[in-house]
């Protein structure tokens, strides 16, 4: 698998139904049917990080944070919806990621999407 992040991105949403990727305030912004679920920052704002913005609930973005607070943590502007920032510039698990990707596509893909996922 490509070690380029946007790449890695790319391979494992592609994988799932009804996804697309779009500029979305200059990011690289991946789309569940008609709603964001996830966002590629690098050096959001002057931040520093290289991170992707992942559609959590809050109770996920809290344990996240806690269990490791170096590599994840809230987002600006979203952040207080549950999202869940991941920084992919400290090394990272590349199939916990693809979880909590999954897990925020689950949240806004259509359902008739998320039938053809369970039904593969």
């Amino acid at each position: 698998m490509s070690r380029n992040p946007l790449e890695r991105l790319r391979k494992i949403i592609s994988a799932w139904p009804e996804t697309s990727e779009k500029l979305s305030h200059g990011a690289p912004t991946f789309w569940g049917g008609r709603k964001t679920f996830a966002t590629l920052h690098d050096n959001h704002h002057g931040d520093g990080r290289l991170a992707l913005w992942i559609n959590c609930t809050v109770d996920g973005q809290e344990h996240f944070v806690a269990m490791d607070p170096e590599t994840f943590f809230v987002p600006p502007y979203v952040g207080h919806r549950g999202w869940l920032g991941v920084r992919l510039d400290r090394g990272v698990d590349w199939e916990l990621v693809s979880e909590i990707l999954e897990d925020g596509y689950r949240m806004v893909a259509p359902k008739r999407a998320i039938a053809l996922l369970d039904d593969r």
